[in-house]
């Protein structure tokens, strides 16, 4: 499955699996098999995915999800890459950057 992530400043965190063509989402499965190339799922059903499943010329799923963030994201959750998932948990970008790290003072 590849998975494409939106970057939206939000409080509620997303915790994604692949389990084949099953995407969890937040413990809510959901099955993916019904899309096509010529048929794709219009709407899935469900807040976290934006826009339609489809599939490509290969038969990979293709989503984009919602990628929540705090309000110090690093880069990588600000300019995500795309995500190729088989099974178990997505790799999500953080969802804030680390604090700083205190200067020790002599």
């Amino acid at each position: 499955m590849k998975i494409t992530l939106s970057p939206v400043r939000m409080d509620l965190p997303l915790i994604a699996e692949v389990e084949g063509e099953i995407l969890t989402l937040n413990g809510v499965a959901l099955d993916l098999s019904a899309a096509t190339s010529e048929a794709p799922l219009e709407e899935p059903g469900n807040p976290w995915i934006v826009g339609t499943v489809c599939r490509d010329e290969s038969g990979m799923l293709e989503v984009t999800l919602i990628l929540p963030h705090g309000g110090t994201p690093p880069p990588e959750t600000l300019f995500p890459a795309p995500i190729e998932v088989t099974a178990g948990p997505v790799p999500l970008p953080p969802y804030d950057a680390p604090p700083p790290a205190e200067e020790a003072t002599p």
